[in-house]
């Protein structure tokens, strides 16, 4: 393990203080809250890493490939939502005996417009801001810290992608559990893919589109 100097210790304990304070805090909650904090932790990166905002959290050119995005990435997101419908979704209703609230999607079966408008803000606010926050920053600073051990990697996954699964409350208890472990396999592809987060904002923002589209369609009641 590399060693780490105090700017590495002292700026992501700032910077998830800012990021709690802005989740947990007085602060009002808005629609673009994970950009902001996205770009916060553009800025923390820069400062920490002397300039490397970007290729730290996992936005490296070399594997900004068009095959990996626009082919593998979809396969890889469309696999992962039929897993979700048939297994996970299923498998976690039947544990609690309730089913997820999607009450707040209700709104756009047949509405082109607003479905459009979602789309856009999930590909920023999600497949953006929950990869660069929760794959691409927390992820990877856990393992600087404590490496990449396979009960380090376990206790990495477990920890931020309950954490994860906490964030959608508004889904109830059992679109929490789906959430977890939902997060759970972006983040085991993560590591599989050698931290490669162009691959899974792509992944992300393609399983959510599929997603807003079932509800655009009607598809899930």
């Amino acid at each position: 393990m590399k060693k780490i100097n105090l700017r590495q210790i002292l700026i992501p304990l700032i910077t998830t203080a800012i990021i709690c304070f802005m989740w947990f805090g007085p602060v009002t909650r808005t629609p673009i809250e994970n950009i902001i904090i996205s770009l916060i932790i553009f800025l923390a990166n820069y400062i920490e890493y002397k300039g490397k905002a970007f290729s730290e959290l996992g936005f490296q050119s070399a594997r900004f490939k068009a095959k990996n995005l626009l082919l593998i990435a979809p396969l890889t997101a469309f696999g992962l939502f039929a897993f979700y419908v048939f297994a996970i979704v299923p498998f976690y209703e039947m544990l609690t005996g309730l089913a997820i609230d999607y009450s707040s999607m209700r709104q756009l079966e047949g509405n082109l417009k607003l479905t459009i408008i979602w789309l856009l803000l999930v590909w920023a606010t999600a497949a953006f801001g929950e990869e660069i926050i929760f794959r691409g920053y927390f992820m990877r600073q856990f393992i600087k810290f404590f490496g990449e051990s396979k009960l380090s990697l376990l206790i990495n996954i477990l920890l931020f992608n309950s954490f994860f699964g906490y964030m959608h409350i508004q889904q109830g208890i059992t679109g929490q559990l789906v959430a977890g472990t939902t997060g759970a396999i972006l983040a085991t592809i993560f590591y599989f893919r050698k931290y490669d987060l162009w691959f899974m904002v792509m992944v992300h923002g393609f399983f959510n589109t599929l997603g807003l589209l079932s509800f655009y369609l009607g598809i899930v009641e």
